[in-house]
């Protein structure tokens, strides 16, 4: 009985010491690993890196070095597992970051030293020519073949144009008409609030100027109008809210010309509402025919009648009376003689109540 528990405590003692070294080596690997996210954070990695260390982790201690396991787990793919591991340095956290994608040899320009001297003594020379006159004059007097791109490129570089203020203006000018969306680009669909086309008449009257700004629905013809007595953006996008409001912010498209007024808080407000901005091409009035017509019908049936009134109150007022009955009395022959209201009522099969929006 004395071998026995002799045995006994000399065996429990032993798996006692190997299950403090198991815990101890556990600890050990623990801290390791905690060890590699503080680092992460010190190093400030980013995002992905930090989520394919937790790879890593993942594999050594809970899936017990099982890469089908991690990867289920991460949801990626083995391939991508093992292309991260063979370029994981252990001792670098920094290798888990994506690598510079950008080509380590460029293209060097092309054009020497001599060539930009010889091209800038001509274009000081002869500060309003062209880049393929000068050229011209290049070959004629140094016997060398020479790109116009080259030419281009050195005048960019030391800016020499006869007036450079005026240039930069002109360039700022271009960039900026490059990024409008042109109503090319759009392809129109048929329903009411797909788009809608804006325009600004002005009014002179015994040296005052009022102006009225006008938009039209492009396919239901439901129109709306308005005077202000400053062409600004913030009253035009007063105009888009309210016109936005009358057509129960259906409104997903907005055409209109490269007026000023069309700009700074007339983007904002588009932004806001959800619209997307279309620009006519300068000097086309074609590009934007709707209001164009509208316009015309305007001044014909309401401005020339003696309808006109400097004072802005009086004769919104009296506009807005026009204006329901050019929508909801007036047939109109490009809708078959119904009125905008009933074929809006068709097109979107809303129920037949009047709107009490066109008031407002």
């Amino acid at each position: 009985m004395v071998e026995l528990g002799i045995n006994y405590l000399i065996s429990s003692t032993m798996a006692y010491e190997n299950y403090r070294k198991y815990v101890k080596n556990l600890t050990k690997t623990f801290n390791k690993y905690d060890n590699w996210r503080k680092q992460a954070k010190i190093l400030k990695l980013s995002k992905t890196a930090c989520n394919r260390l937790e790879w890593f982790i993942y594999y050594e201690t809970t899936a017990e070095k099982n890469i089908s396991l991690t990867c289920r787990h991460f949801g990626i793919a083995r391939k991508t597992f093992y292309k991260w591991d063979k370029r994981f340095d252990r001792k670098n956290l920094r290798t888990l970051e994506d690598e510079f994608c950008a080509p380590k040899k460029t293209r060097q320009k092309e054009i020497t030293p001599q060539e930009e001297e010889r091209i800038v003594k001509l274009r000081k020379k002869h500060i309003r020519w062209g880049k393929m006159k000068i050229r011209k004059l290049y070959i004629e007097e140094y016997g060398e073949e020479i790109s116009s791109w080259k030419i281009q490129y050195t005048i960019q570089k030391y800016k020499l144009y006869y007036n450079p203020q005026k240039n930069e203006k002109l360039k700022n000018k271009r960039k900026k008409s490059q990024q409008k969306k042109r109503i090319t680009e759009l392809k129109k669909k048929p329903f009411s609030g797909f788009l809608i086309a804006l325009d600004t008449k002005i009014i002179y009257w015994k040296g005052l100027k009022r102006y009225i700004l006008t938009g039209i629905d492009t396919v239901s013809k439901i129109a709306f109008a308005r005077m202000y007595t400053t062409k600004s953006s913030k009253n035009a996008a007063d105009f888009l809210q309210r016109m936005f409001y009358l057509l129960d912010g259906s409104v997903i498209n907005a055409l209109h010309d490269n007026g000023s007024e069309f700009h700074k808080e007339f983007i904002k407000a588009c932004q806001e509402l959800g619209i997307s901005q279309y620009w006519s091409r300068v000097k086309t009035p074609t590009d934007n025919p709707m209001t164009e017509r509208f316009n015309r019908t305007l001044k014909e049936e309401f401005l020339d009648l003696g309808n006109f009134n400097p004072n802005v109150v009086i004769f919104n007022k009296n506009l807005t009376e026009w204006l329901i009955q050019y929508n909801f009395v007036r047939p109109h022959q490009a809708l078959n003689y119904d009125t905008p209201w009933v074929f809006y009522q068709n097109i979107n099969k809303v129920l037949p109540m009047y709107s009490s929006r066109t008031l407002s």
